[in-house]
């Protein structure tokens, strides 16, 4: 998982590169860090009478927490009060994003045996409504079609922009085959090449073989690869930065890290700032071990941000304030 683009075709594979990652320096720490957070929420008194009213507000609050990563960073309670989600790009954000966190909870079993069905899945649902073409919704990009992350936003936008050169690969070499313009009001990640279709196909296969194939390593170090390879690659045309976030999200609460699904990661990347977000993603293009680490340990804390928020919850819940 740490080869660039130099190298990743002659370097040979360890049997299982996700607990080559889990291995790195400051990893094992942070994994356990998440699971003594994640085991404190779910110890919540509350939590044994009113953990479905938690799991609603956590898939409310990680909504708003991955759109707002995506451009549209509306206040809470904007977002629990509106009904209309089409009537601009950010509303059409705002909405793809609460269709996301519903439909994750639904697709775990097929995740474990066709993890690429699930992706195709994640982008109909979340450009639903969006006015995107219907022959580019539900697919990875074709040679030639461009990327334009928010529908009716007037520009292309990289949520999650991939370098051509330094990007970790999990499938074939990356050699780039189109810039996309950058919208600083969205993502503050630069614009750079996108990696042609073939070498989105050959990477997304061998993500999907990563995550069938049986590996040692801790729900959390998948979750971080899972999500920094689909930004990396940003394979639709569209919403990249939502699936991507609602991957990791599947693939937490698939593991029995969090199955019911109350410490959103996507409120922690919210809370930890666009500007972390990306800096930490930059770790990941690296594909240096101590990049991967970085990358790593931010999903962590993301995870235990997201964890205090309903920590937050289940008191608020206790005191009857909620």
């Amino acid at each position: 998982m740490s080869t660039t683009a130099s190298d990743a075709s002659s370097a040979p594979r360890p049997e299982d590169p996700l607990a080559t990652l889990a291995a790195l320096p400051g990893v094992p720490g942070t994994v356990e860090s998440v699971r003594k957070a994640v085991d404190r929420v779910y110890g919540h008194r509350v939590m044994r009478r009113r953990g479905n009213e938690v799991t609603a507000e956590a898939a409310l609050r990680a909504a708003r927490g991955s759109a707002a990563l995506s451009g549209a960073d509306w206040a809470l309670e904007e977002v629990r009060r509106r009904s209309d989600f089409g009537s601009d790009a950010e509303a059409r954000t705002v909405g793809a994003a609460l269709r996301l966190n519903a439909e994750a909870g639904q697709l775990l079993s097929v995740w474990s045996q066709s993890p690429l069905r699930v992706l195709a899945r994640l982008h109909l649902v979340a450009a639903g409504g969006a006015g995107v073409s219907d022959r580019t919704v539900g697919r990875p990009r074709l040679a030639g079609e461009s990327v334009v992350e928010a529908p009716g936003s007037g520009a292309a936008a990289p949520d999650g922009g991939a370098s051509s050169s330094g990007a970790p690969s999990v499938g074939a070499p990356s050699s780039g085959e189109s810039s996309v313009e950058e919208a600083p009001a969205q993502v503050p990640l630069a614009g750079t090449p996108l990696p042609d279709a073939d070498e989105v196909a050959a990477r997304l296969d061998g993500l999907a073989r990563l995550v069938i194939a049986t590996s040692a390593a801790p729900a959390l170090v998948t979750a971080a690869v899972v999500h920094g390879e689909l930004l990396a690659l940003r394979p639709f045309g569209s919403y990249n930065g939502l699936v991507a976030r609602a991957a990791e999200r599947v693939v937490l609460i698939g593991s029995g890290l969090d199955p019911k699904s109350i410490c959103p990661a996507e409120v922690g990347h919210a809370e930890l700032g666009r500007a972390a977000y990306a800096a930490a993603f930059d770790g990941y293009l690296s594909g240096t071990p101590e990049g991967m680490a970085a990358w790593i340990t931010h999903c962590g804390r993301a995870v235990e941000l997201g964890v205090r928020e309903s920590t937050a919850v289940c008191e608020a819940l206790q005191r009857g304030a909620a």
